[in-house]
């Protein structure tokens, strides 16, 4: 368990940068801020700087949401194998769905510890420092996780997001799984059909990569719509209000004589489903809108 949890925290550290792009490029704001319009193309400047902006608590964080993750697995791997097998021996229920029903168990105990840091690392992706800011200017300035953290009133507002991120790992983790074993043992089988297949620890682990590695485009991909609904409810959060408040500040800008229409101009609002979500994304960029960061995440 601990060698997996290292693993993971690696590659979040190595693939940190790519996955600031994607937030940037699926972020509402992205033709306000990353986007110059005179030159028809992304400002380089902009996009390209603080690629590692709020990985901190998401390296921090991946340690106990992944022992969450095997911990509860196989707890309830074995809880269920023992209530699906019968006084005979048999199992009454396929082992693959066993596997499959924890998996979902132990990701969504993962996705509960992971969405707060979560919300914070993909805001802090977005907060735009000074450029050429020299080291002993910035050594006395707030982190930027800590600038992100300043921007929500409640701890509450911290959790949104976690139907997103649940909805976006539990298809990917079971599109993943399978076809990377499938890839796996066909990459194996057609090696020893061909007389090729040694069976050594170089070749096991260089199939596993490739089958891991393909597995992982593909599901990445499909799932693309699901993580651009998930970017943008998470970088909404802060600024998210109930229905009960929203209604507060509408009765208050009436008294105040504001105009509604510049109420509605200020950032914030009531909290919107991921439907809805998806539903603005189609009608701003269309059906590519949804599929913005696919290549980074498959990449």
């Amino acid at each position: 368990m601990g060698m997996r949890q290292e693993l993971r925290t690696y590659a979040k550290q190595l693939v940190c940068p790519l996955d600031t792009l994607k937030t940037r490029f699926q972020s509402p704001d992205y033709k306000k801020i990353y986007y110059d319009a005179s030159k028809n193309a992304f400002n380089r400047k902009l996009l390209l700087r603080g690629l590692y902006q709020g990985i901190g608590n998401i390296v921090l964080i991946t340690i106990p949401s992944s022992g969450a993750f095997f911990t509860t697995y196989e707890a309830v791997k074995t809880g269920l194998t023992k209530v699906v097998t019968s006084s005979s021996g048999n199992a009454v229920i396929p082992q693959p769905i066993v596997h499959s029903a924890a998996s979902a168990i132990a990701e969504l105990v993962s996705c509960f510890i992971l969405t707060t840091a979560e919300v914070l690392k993909q805001n802090a992706q977005v907060i735009r420092r000074p450029a050429g800011s020299s080291a002993s200017k910035t050594a006395f300035q707030p982190s930027v996780t800590l600038q992100a953290l300043r921007q929500f009133n409640k701890p509450s507002q911290l959790f949104r997001g976690y139907t997103a991120l649940a909805a976006h790992n539990l298809p990917f983790t079971a599109m993943q799984f399978p076809m990377f074993e499938h890839l796996k043992e066909s990459i194996k089988a057609h090696r020893k059909e061909k007389g090729i297949f040694t069976g050594v620890w170089m070749e096991t682990a260089l199939v596993t990569a490739v089958s891991a590695g393909s597995a992982g485009s593909v599901a990445a991909v499909i799932t693309t719509p699901v993580d651009v609904v998930k970017t943008r409810i998470m970088l909404s959060a802060a600024a998210e209000n109930s229905e009960a408040e929203a209604k507060k500040k509408v009765e208050k800008a009436k008294k105040a004589g504001q105009s509604l229409k510049k109420l509605a101009k200020q950032k914030g609002g009531t909290k919107k489903s991921g439907l809805t979500v998806a539903r603005e994304v189609m009608r701003e960029n269309g059906v590519k809108g949804l599929f913005k960061g696919g290549i980074l995440r498959a990449a």
